[in-house]
This record gives structure tokens, sequence and C-alpha cells, in this order.
């Protein structure tokens, strides 16, 4: 399996952040850049390509000179939708591209070789593989065959919405994913910001990793 030609990085920006008090939390800056340049800065090198997934006018996002790809299902359905939206985007415009990996856009720790393990996880089972650490499984964290794209779709008109659930029923394997340090801390690899505290922390750990 080569990578990371045939691999292309979703970024799941659609959330309501509503723990956040709206708006978009990945704008929010952290450490001087905004949370989603920081992201995309990691991802980057991990893939061929990277898109962003969000609902509601894109111009919002212009200044990272990336495709903007809203959800196909209409309304408000979660990463699910999400997720869909970006199989949807590769099968139209990267017809080589086996997999999306999708990243949450609150997530600025994620591992830097997080692709690469989850194309190369020794798993015959399946090639559908998703992030677990030590605190759960992490499904909006993971590599999606883009033959998903159909039954996925299938699975929203039906009403679906659980990102957790659905993963499961459909055979995704978990890839497990260490403590890593940053700022002299052990914290989650996929810590992620819900909240203004979340994003305090954030910049506390940033602050002693650059110490």
């Amino acid at each position: 399996m080569s990578l990371p030609e045939n691999v292309v990085g979703v970024l799941l920006a659609g959330g309501k952040s509503s723990r956040m008090g709206g708006g978009d939390k990945c704008l929010r800056e952290l450490g001087g850049k905004q949370i989603l340049t920081r992201v995309a800065e990691r991802l980057g090198p991990q893939v061929s390509e990277i898109v962003i997934n969000a609902n509601g006018d894109p111009s919002r996002f212009a200044s990272f000179g990336l495709p903007v790809v809203s959800d196909d299902i209409t309304g408000f359905q979660g990463p699910l939708a999400g997720v869909h939206a970006g199989l949807q985007w590769a099968k139209a415009n990267r017809p080589d591209a086996d997999y999306v990996v999708t990243v949450a856009t609150d997530t600025p720790f994620f591992p830097k070789d997080l692709v690469r393990r989850l194309v190369s996880a020794r798993d015959p089972a399946s090639s559908f593989r998703i992030a677990q650490s030590d605190k759960g499984i992490h499904p909006v964290i993971g590599l999606w065959p883009i033959g998903l794209a159909e039954a996925l779709e299938d699975s929203l008109r039906r009403g679906e919405r659980k990102v957790t659930t659905w993963t499961k029923d459909h055979g995704a394997q978990p890839v497990f994913f260490s403590e890593i340090e940053v700022g002299g801390r052990k914290i989650d690899p996929f810590f992620n910001i819900n909240a203004p505290e979340d994003l305090a922390e954030a910049e506390g750990l940033l602050s002693g990793a650059l110490q």
C-alpha cells in the first residue's frame, strides 16, 4: 500500500462548538496560530492532499487555500456526514485514492505518524481502521476505504448518527496510540479542545514545550 499518494486527508470542521460558545472553534488561536492551521500543518506531510469538511459560508476558510466540502446529506447530522462528504469528494476528484484519513480539527497534538500507523497496522481482518488510546476509541480519527461511501450514505439516509456504533458495525479495527509528551507532560495523543478550559490547558502545554 503506497503512502501517502493514495490517501486524502479530511479535516472535520463541521461541529457546532456549543461548549466553546458557538462559531468555528478550529479558527481560534492556539500559541499564535489558528488551531486549524496547526492541524493542517501536522497532517499535510502525511497525506497526498487535504480537504476541509465544513458547512455554511466556505469563504471563512479561504486563507487556507484548501478545498472546502460541505455535507452532502443536508441538515446537521454530525461527523458521519462529514466523513461521507470527504469520501464522496475523493471519489469524484481523486479516482486513484483508496482511502481518506479523517482528523478532528480540535486535536492539535495528534501523532505525526498517524497515517503511517493506520495504514500499516497488521490486521488482515479489515483495512477500515480507527484510532484508540488509553481513553478509548476515537472513531472520527481513522482510515476509511473509499468503498464505504455507499454504505455510509445508506445509513445516514436511514437516520444513523452514532459514529462509534457505525464504525463498530462495519468492522473498523482499532489501532492503539500511546500517550505523548507535550510541554513536559504526558497527555492523550488525541487531546481535544471542547471548551475554553481545554484551550487554556493546550496553551499551557505549548508554553511548556517552547521553553
